[in-house]
């Protein structure tokens, strides 16, 4: 009775969490470059004395689905999309190197070029940086040129080039702000094989059908852990009213 308490209350706790991370992937559906969060439990024993019988779920390292998404073309000449495998690097709200794939780019009032979330796009020199009175154009290995609107017709600068990496995916964790990092703060080097498509943008891997399905077996879940923890209150109950008669 005792096992089945903590089994039963530590999987309706884990139950709970995995249903708040497929709502996440849900809400997130629509979202460029979105990878669904995936997610694993494992039971460990309880050490100490008297805690023979008690066993805990824990969860395992956070992962991601790195299956692509769809490719949309969109016609608009900030809106890019990885071919293929790899990812572009930006900067993280830490400061420091991360990765992404979503490809929705805007300019800031500033002339700083960042996704659509906020963060500044990477070149191989750095952030860049748009000059005002501009029409922007990324080419397939990243170059970023600009064209000047209110100077020499067709006078073509080219402000940096975003730097395109293909870190190995098991070396990738998932942070909960979207982002891709490598361990320990590592940087991953850029890959010239790596190739953007101008035009264009990458969904969510989410399935929604799948999510949806998963939340209602995980609903189902959590109230089979409940019930049993119900079942064992009530046989603590039965045993102590056993005992009050027998005394």
């Amino acid at each position: 009775m005792d096992r089945m308490i903590y089994v039963a209350m530590n999987g309706a706790k884990h139950t709970m969490e995995r249903q708040a991370a497929v709502s996440n992937n849900l809400a997130n559906a629509s979202t460029t470059g979105f990878r669904a969060s995936m997610s694993a439990f494992r039971a460990l024993p309880v050490i100490g004395p008297g805690s023979g019988t008690r066993a805990f779920v824990v969860d395992t390292t956070g992962s991601a689905d790195l299956r692509p998404g769809p490719v949309t073309e969109t016609g608009r000449p900030l809106d890019v999309a990885l071919k293929g495998e790899g990812w572009m690097a930006v900067q993280g709200p830490d400061g420091r190197e991360a990765y992404t794939r979503a490809g929705d780019l805007q300019i800031t009032g500033a002339g700083q070029l960042q996704t659509r979330e906020g963060w500044n796009v990477i070149g191989e020199a750095g952030p860049i940086t748009v000059p005002p009175n501009s029409e922007v154009t990324i080419g397939g290995d990243g170059t970023v040129s600009a064209i000047p609107t209110d100077g020499v017709p067709n006078a073509v600068n080219i402000l940096g080039r975003i730097k395109l990496v293909n870190p190995p995916e098991k070396d990738l964790q998932h942070s909960d702000d979207g982002l891709f990092r490598l361990p320990g703060g590592a940087v991953a080097p850029a890959d010239a094989n790596v190739q953007l498509a101008a035009g264009a943008l990458e969904g969510s891997n989410v399935s929604v059908v799948e999510s949806l399905v998963e939340m209602i077996t995980h609903a189902r879940h959590y109230e089979t852990q409940v019930k049993l923890i119900q079942n064992a209150e009530n046989n603590a109950r039965q045993w102590s009213q056993i005992l009050n008669m027998a005394a």
